[in-house]
């Protein structure tokens, strides 16, 4: 009789067991398709990842990063034909790696902060134990896993993060040639280069020719671009349009008023454009719009300028890498290229002007 019941009890414990951990792994699961999009956009913020997946589809969701998941999911349970043996070895590795980070970032936390907070020494103990404890179950379970799977794992994860590194190390790059055009052409001060051009601005005439010229922000790049228009069409064009759209990503779709400012900051940057082709001797005027895909705002202004400016040819500004490959083509949105295409099919003209990031062609031409 005892035995029975204790068999019963046992069968009884085993079970509730089993939905405990199935509950935990449901919990584990979703939060990590909640989280690990949004992770992924903040890691795009700051150019550890294709800046794509920190942009939000029309549900206000990081849609890329949630297929990016899914698409993964599908991948590893085919890849490991559904074996729990290898998806729990992955699970568990990869959840205690994400601990000891996470734990790790709280050290650095309490010790940088330790002037501001005067309980700073019992929060970095306790986060300091969590990391210790972290570690040494990591430790363990890759020690006794390995041959299950532990090994892939590794390679698996250490491949993920070289290749993050890989990324920061493009953009890095990218980011010091851009720097270099904003250093070249935004110190220079145009107004007082070209004091023979400083008269008064005409009137506009919206049947002359125009010359729309889509623009990021306030910068090397729509400068040089600017600047282009004119070096080699000369004084064809009669009034100069920018078209300027900011993006609401992940960054900034944080409430109503950083949407204020960005749209005050779009509103600045056309401004100085403005100003600049004023002080160039030209009449300029100005679209703008924020948005959730910058391509697809921009078109939508398309069909206002024309009405407004029938006379128009359209231009955009592309920088052309040293070297094209398929990394740089991943990591750059060649929105341009898009733009190009798609007004091209409604049979309208549009420009490209190849921004070549090198000192002495920038010099050369500014």
């Amino acid at each position: 009789m005892t035995s029975g019941w204790n068999s019963n009890v046992g069968y009884i414990f085993m079970i509730v067991t089993l939905i405990s951990e199935t509950a935990i792994l449901f919990v584990a699961a979703q939060t990590g398709f909640l989280d690990g999009p949004r992770v992924l956009a903040n890691m795009a913020l700051d150019r550890w990842a294709p800046t794509r997946f920190s942009a939000l589809s029309d549900r206000l969701v990081t849609q890329k990063g949630i297929l990016l998941m899914g698409i993964a999911s599908f991948a590893l349970m085919f890849l490991t034909n559904g074996s729990v043996t290898l998806l729990v070895v992955f699970y568990s590795i990869n959840v205690l790696i994400t601990f000891c980070l996470s734990q790790f970032g709280m050290v650095i936390h309490w010790l940088k902060v330790r002037g501001e907070d005067k309980k700073w020494k019992k929060k970095l103990i306790i986060n300091g134990v969590g990391l210790i404890i972290c570690f040494l179950i990591l430790v363990s379970v890759v020690f006794v896993k390995f041959f299950e799977g532990g090994w892939i794992t590794i390679i698996l994860t250490g491949s993920l993060c070289l290749m993050f590194l890989n990324f920061k190390k493009e953009y890095k790059k990218a980011g010091e040639l851009i720097r270099n055009l904003d250093k070249i052409f935004l110190d220079r001060d145009f107004v007082s280069q070209n004091k023979s051009k400083n008269e008064p601005i005409p009137k506009p005439d919206n049947k002359d020719r125009t010359a729309v010229l889509f623009v990021n922000s306030y910068s090397g790049i729509g400068i040089y671009s600017l600047l282009s228009i004119f070096r080699l069409f000369g004084d064809s064009f009669k009034n100069i349009v920018f078209v300027q759209v900011g993006l609401i990503d992940a960054g900034n779709f944080k409430g109503i008023e950083e949407i204020d400012r960005l749209k005050e900051k779009v509103h600045l940057d056309v401004v100085k454009y403005i100003d600049l082709t004023n002080y160039l001797g030209n009449y300029a005027d100005a679209f703008t719009a924020t948005g959730l895909d910058i391509e697809q705002e921009a078109l939508n202004m398309v069909a206002q300028i024309l009405e407004k400016y029938p006379n128009s040819i359209f231009f955009g500004g592309q920088i052309v890498f040293p070297n094209d490959t398929f990394i740089s083509r991943l990591l750059h949105n060649f929105t341009v290229f898009s733009i190009q295409w798609k007004l091209y099919n409604s049979g309208h003209e549009f420009i490209i002007l190849p921004i070549k990031l090198s000192e002495t062609h920038l010099h050369d031409h500014a």
